[in-house]
């Protein structure tokens, strides 16, 4: 039986009954030969099921794998029952069954072989499978998103677009400098200290008449050489009307030529001329240059230096019909889009030039008709262009912008242009939040006192889940405690604010913080000999269990910044704090300011969700956190407004004024009054009111 056994699993016998080599005789109990019922094995095999052929696929992989062994004479087995014929003996190999297409379909071949789990191949890229995450359709416009600031990630975008930018301007105007400007403005004061000094000379009659010719010569040389240095200005005026602007570096430019004709008549009427006048609008229309280049290279510096970028916009209709000044992310387009863009003072002064050259001319013209001469003509005409501009008009919008700039350079703050001054200016209010009132670490917890039987970790569990279901300014304070104490976090239900206080459930256990007035009106004792202003006094179950003493330090720049916004009348601070022992006596002890102009609204969460529309435009621009950069931003550019208005004001009244003279005088037949004594004295007296109100904006 054993011997049986091993013939039954004998390896090459089993390689021999599925065909691997021919036998060498033929036995009389095995089958007929392969080859002669090949034709029926054929027709079998159409009738093989799916099983049937995946053995095959077996057997022929079996087959290849593993080598065929050496043929051996075999063996006469001893005799054996007779085997019951399998239907494998009968398969024929796979490759015979390949041949047939006729009866195995290729196309249902690969669903007959089992399904086994393939794993999705992913598509290569840069292929046409292909497809990228995003697409944007070509030609669609996309408008610019906003800059987050603060991550690092746009950091390089907001750096590419500084340097596109701020930057690249400001390298610009740096290349040009500041010292030509500087010693223009040197030499053309001196020559006005020369002329002006010749022309009271002669006012005092201390010119000899043998000298007329000498002192003629030199006014007019002076005039030749203040045209000189001021080529520049007269330049851009010769260009300005091509822009559309008849500026007044284009009535300087009309005035001068109109000079040097007279002062040819000057020379062989032994006149002299008012040339005194002229270098000193030179000289200020040099310092103008100056002052803008200043102002527009501080500007850039600004911005050119910022790693982050806050706007301020207004919010119409914010509170009770007053518009509001809300923060938002800050664009660069805000600020160069406004960079080069007139003002309206700017515009009405342009209109002035225009209006005062061809009044002039009328003037002039009387006067040629009334004298009936050329040289007539041309003094009247020198002498009204000059009287039309006094020369602090140059310096009207420039000097106190310059001063203003200089001042909001160290706070990194920049104004977008005249569309920013209109819109920060009228009545409006600035919200202010805890932070904004006590910045940094000026907050600070001093100590904890607890009172009855209660665990203190449990007090001060209780005291964080109120605090943060409050979302207090004082919550991280109270959860730092806790940490340090390895407490336990709770959640507070049904929340309520007080006057004064606030209140919820924890645990199922009512608990109260607040003042201990607000304590006391809600029935909890507390002792008459504690006395603690700033301290936050803590109840559970109506029983006193804790008091927290808190510390509020004073920053110096927010006093500054708040003293600064209470300064003006039609704006006013609104306190948008969830703080519950914020008021108007608190803020007053904090802080050491008048609370009277505060405002502290009843319902704060509605003003809490009230954003800047999306449309709405940056006003200013800040590069640096706090209150005193947007505060100072704000009232530096409600000066700004109001020195501009005034300026064109006064000095549009001495234009008109001195217009009215010069008709006055020809009309009257009085054309010896017209001295470069007399008008030099008229620039000077218009010259103090002038750069005095520029100096308002020092005053913020």
């Amino acid at each position: 039986m054993a011997q049986d056994l091993s013939q039954e699993f004998d390896l090459e016998e089993i390689m021999r009954e599925f065909g691997s080599h021919e036998p060498e005789e033929k036995k009389p109990h095995e089958e007929p030969p392969a080859e002669e019922p090949a034709e029926e094995t054929v027709e079998v095999s159409s009738d093989f099921s799916a099983t049937t052929i995946r053995m095959e696929a077996v057997v022929e992989e079996t087959l290849e794998e593993e080598p065929q062994p050496e043929e051996v004479p075999e063996e006469e087995p001893e005799a054996l029952p007779a085997e019951p014929e399998e239907p494998v003996v009968e398969i024929i190999p796979p490759v015979e069954v390949l041949e047939q297409p006729e009866n195995i379909p290729a196309e249902e071949t690969p669903a007959e072989t089992p399904e086994t789990p393939q794993t999705p191949e992913a598509p290569e890229a840069f292929t046409d499978k292909w497809e990228p995450e995003f697409e944007q359709p070509m030609g669609e416009y996309v408008p610019p998103q906003p800059i987050i600031f603060q991550p690092r990630s746009r950091l390089r975008e907001l750096k590419r677009q500084l340097i596109a930018g701020p930057e690249k301007l400001y390298y610009e105007l740096a290349e040009k400098g500041l010292g030509k400007l500087q010693a223009a403005i040197f030499l053309s004061a001196l020559l006005v200290i020369l002329s002006g000094l010749s022309t009271a000379l002669y006012a005092m009659n201390m010119v000899d008449p043998s000298r007329m010719r000498l002192m003629v010569f030199f006014q007019i040389f002076v005039m030749l050489l203040s045209g000189l240095l001021g080529s520049a200005q007269m330049i851009d005026g010769l260009f300005a009307p091509f822009r559309k602007r008849f500026t007044l570096n284009t009535l300087l430019l009309i005035t001068f030529l109109v000079c040097c004709v007279d002062a040819f008549f000057c020379l062989q009427q032994l006149r002299v001329p008012c040339c005194a006048v002229f270098s000193l609008q030179v000289t200020l229309s040099l310092c103008n240059a100056y002052q803008e280049r200043m102002d527009r290279m501080g500007m850039l510096d600004t911005m050119r230096k910022a790693t982050r970028l806050d706007g301020v916009a207004a919010c119409p209709d914010y509170y009770e019909g007053a518009a509001g000044f809300l923060r938002k992310e800050g664009q660069v387009e805000d600020f160069m889009d406004n960079l080069d863009r007139p003002s309206t003072p700017q515009k009405v002064r342009d209109i002035y030039a225009l209006v005062a050259f061809l009044v002039s001319a009328a003037i002039a013209a009387v006067a040629g008709v009334l004298g009936g001469s050329v040289s007539a003509f041309f003094q009247v005409w020198a002498v009204s262009l000059l009287a039309a501009a006094p020369a602090s008009a140059f310096v009207i919008f420039s000097r106190p912008a310059a001063i203003l700039q200089r001042r909001l350079h160290r706070l990194g703050t920049v104004i977008c242009g005249w569309q920013g001054i209109v819109g920060l200016s009228g009545k409006a209010v600035f919200p202010l939040t805890h932070k904004d009132l006590f910045p940094g670490n000026m907050v600070k917890m001093n100590g904890v006192k607890f009172f009855g039987h209660r665990d203190p970790d449990e007090i001060v569990a209780y005291s964080t889940a109120l605090m943060v279901a409050a979302d207090s300014a004082l919550a991280p304070l109270f959860t730092q405690v806790l940490d340090s104490r390895n407490g336990r976090h709770y959640d507070a239900q049904a929340f309520q604010a007080y006057e004064g206080g606030i209140g919820c459930q924890v645990r199922g256990e009512p608990v109260l913080a607040g003042s201990a007035q607000f304590l006391r009106q809600m029935g909890v004792e507390v002792p008459q000999n504690i006395q603690l202003a700033d301290g936050v006094y803590v109840a559970v179950d109506g029983e006193l269990c804790g008091l927290f003493a808190m510390t509020y330090g004073k920053s110096k720049s927010t006093v500054a910044g708040l003293t600064t916004l209470i300064a003006h009348k039609n704006l006013r601070p609104l306190v948008l704090s969830k703080e519950f022992s914020l008021n108007e006596q608190s803020l007053h002890a904090r802080l050491g300011l008048k609370t009277k102009r505060f405002l502290f609204p009843q319902n704060p969460e509605e003003l809490w969700q009230k954003e800047v529309p999306e449309e709405a435009p940056c006003l200013l621009l800040t590069t640096r956190d706090g209150l005193s950069p947007i505060a100072y931003g704000i009232t530096g550019a409600r000066a700004l407004r109001l020195t501009w208005i005034l300026g064109l004001i006064i000095h549009l009244i001495g234009g008109i004024l001195g217009l009215g003279i010069m008709l006055t005088l020809v009309l009257l037949g009085s054309l010896h009054l017209l001295t470069p004594a007399n008008l030099l004295l008229y620039h000077c007296i218009w010259l103090i009111p002038g750069i005095l109100i520029t100096e308002w904006t020092r005053t913020i």
